[in-house]
């Protein structure tokens, strides 16, 4: 099964990374400490038809987490005292005027701000410890090629739990300035 997938255009390809140019695009999100099930329950909720038209919202991918770690993001969906956030992006016949309000006051509608995303996939579980080695190889290859990240790492995750993991989709991605 396809799912709609954000607009973007590849503007360089590196060792270990791509650089992608990313419209705005439009995303439910849970700002969260560190119950990451609870924020996809939530979130699933809103798409399932937990808004005020109750109307049901075609899933897109990828699913996008930032955890807070020392940086700040490129929309300022995070601050210090929250853990990061989840965001389920809409798809992109929807507007701000357009998308379904959610009903359960932790989801909320975001515009997420384009830009040039330094992206870096990989395959297997989307587990915390594979995350973290696709972090390092994107910052260590970033670090060495004279690019600053300008926002925290996200985790993109494309698949679904029943995906066998060497067919899984995953990216760790982050916000750089590029020419």
């Amino acid at each position: 099964m396809a799912y709609e997938e954000p607009r973007y255009e590849v503007v360089h390809q590196a060792d270990g990374y791509e650089v992608r140019r990313y419209d705005d695009r439009l995303a439910a999100q849970v700002t969260r400490n560190a119950n990451q099930n609870n924020a996809f329950r939530l979130l699933f909720s809103y798409i399932s038809g937990a808004n005020t038209s109750s109307e049901r919202v075609d899933m897109t991918v990828p699913v996008a987490q930032s955890e807070k770690i020392s940086m700040t993001v490129p929309v300022a969906q995070t601050s210090s005292e929250v853990g990061g956030y989840m965001q389920f992006f809409l798809p992109a016949s929807y507007t701000l005027e357009t998308a379904p309000q959610p009903t359960n006051p932790d989801v909320e509608i975001v515009m997420v701000e384009g830009g040039y995303f330094a992206v870096h996939s990989y395959s297997g579980r989307s587990t915390d410890q594979n995350f973290a080695r696709a972090r390092t190889v994107l910052l260590n290859r970033l670090a060495e090629d004279g690019h600053a990240p300008t926002s925290d790492v996200i985790k993109a995750t494309y698949n679904g739990p029943f995906t066998l993991p060497f067919m899984r989709r995953n990216e760790a991605m982050v916000s750089i300035n590029w020419p």
